[in-house]
């Protein structure tokens, strides 16, 4: 009991102030779409297809905060916490030069990325103006995913918190006038965003430099570091593509199946994208502590942290699952007003909801074995994963009914077999001990 209660402080004083800096990533996208839809069916299944190229590319980057938390926090495990800002640094490098290619490329050929999902011409040209301003802020967003996770691995939550809520009313209020004052529509959101997500960057640089000027670690970029956090980014680059190309495969399949089955899927995966940032609190804290605690050499601590962090993510995925199933009914009116998507919406939410419980037990193994450092078997098993899901996203783009039984099918396809086969593999690799590897 007392073990419990230890490991229940360690992760709630990680996992509370992750949780509303993840909540505000998600709420970026709330804010896009309820404004965006607000505009209309065509704008909103843009803002779908471009936010669907924007996250591919943002998630396969993933690995610069997923990869930097465990590195970092088991450098301060091991008692070496110059080292371990270093190292972040060295990540946040990375980050700025791989942010400054991709742009620039999602920049040029904005138009190419969105034309393969073979949407209507008008959604395909509102996808690909929101997509080429959007490209501007995506060296930001990258650095900010590679500074969050230095400040974790030191096990600090709080200061990501504050600045997310900051980018976050940020967001809003830039949006809302730029979109409806300035009359900009879909631009006004994109630059909105951007603005935002650049602000973010200057308080991060500002908390980074005094932190490694405190323990006196270097802020220039080491080619070693940089490349070695590339190199350790390999495998969970692999990972996240295998489930981006899962997302992507149902987008695709909801195109098929017409352009309100596209919109409606759009809200669906922000509902979605929202419980699952939620659960990813614990998540975060289960990287930084099982991180941490394997670079100390506490395998009872860590099997401790991996105990109660299942026991909050299942708990937590009922509590969130409830929510809105209870408030299914109503929750597409806050991002539509048009009645055809908001016909089909209901059954998609539902399901959702169902699913959440799941989704806590995937999330929370998932970053358990990220902070354990078992980035191949999350990558080769993810590939496993998706040669489950292709099947069933092809029978519903093929056979199944547009309306309501074809996109209850899709979403129940993504959120039972899909996860469900994450849930079976993650489930296996944890009840092993190869992933206990402990040192820095």
């Amino acid at each position: 009991m007392i073990k419990a209660r230890a490991a229940d402080r360690e992760i709630l004083a990680l996992a509370v102030p992750a949780l509303g800096a993840l909540v505000a990533e998600p709420v970026f996208l709330l804010v896009d779409s309820a404004l965006v839809g607000h505009l209309g069916r065509v704008p909103l299944a843009g803002l779908g297809l471009a936010s669907a190229v924007i996250q591919t590319v943002v998630g396969l980057m993933v690995f610069l905060a997923y990869g930097t938390t465990p590195a970092v926090a088991r450098r301060l495990g091991a008692g070496d916490r110059p080292g371990a800002i270093s190292l972040g640094v060295d990540g946040t490098w990375l980050a700025t030069a791989l942010g400054l290619l991709l742009g620039a490329i999602g920049f040029l050929t904005a138009p190419l990325l969105v034309r393969p999902f073979g949407a209507a011409g008008d959604v395909t040209a509102q996808a690909s103006v929101y997509l080429r301003v959007a490209m501007i802020g995506l060296p930001a967003m990258l650095i900010v995913f590679a500074a969050t996770g230095l400040l974790r691995g030191l096990q600090d939550t709080r200061t990501p918190l504050a600045v997310a809520v900051a980018g976050f009313v940020a967001n809003a209020g830039l949006n809302g006038f730029l979109i409806y004052g300035l009359h900009l529509g879909m631009v006004g959101s994109a630059v909105g965003t951007d603005v935002a997500q650049w602000g973010m960057v200057a308080a991060y640089i500002v908390v980074i430099r005094r932190r490694a000027r405190a323990e006196h670690a270097s802020l220039r970029p080491h080619a070693r570091g940089v490349l070695g956090v590339a190199g350790a980014g390999w495998w969970l680059l692999i990972r996240t593509a295998a489930l981006r190309a899962a997302l992507l495969l149902a987008t695709w399949a909801a195109t098929r199946l017409g352009s309100v089955e596209l919109a409606g899927w759009q809200l669906v995966m922000t509902v979605f994208t929202t419980i699952a940032f939620a659960l990813d609190a614990l998540a975060i804290a289960a990287q930084a502590l099982i991180g941490h605690g394997l670079g100390a050499a506490d395998v009872p601590r860590v099997r401790a942290v991996l105990r109660r962090c299942l026991q909050w993510g299942i708990g937590a995925g009922v509590a969130l699952g409830a929510v809105v199933l209870v408030l299914s009914p109503w929750l597409g009116h806050v991002f539509t007003g048009d009645a055809r998507v908001l016909a089909v919406l209901p059954a998609g939410v539902v399901l959702i909801a169902i699913a959440a419980p799941l989704d806590g037990y995937v999330f929370v193994l998932d970053g358990v074995l990220i902070g354990a450092g078992d980035a191949r078997y999350l990558a080769l098993t993810g590939l496993l994963n998706l040669a489950c899901f292709v099947p069933c996203a092809l029978l519903v783009a093929r056979f199944a009914e547009p309306g309501v039984p074809g996109f209850a099918l899709l979403t129940a396809s993504f959120a039972f077999v899909y996860l469900g086969a994450r849930a079976v593999t993650l489930g296996l690799r944890a009840r092993s001990p190869r992933w206990l590897v402990t040192g820095a």
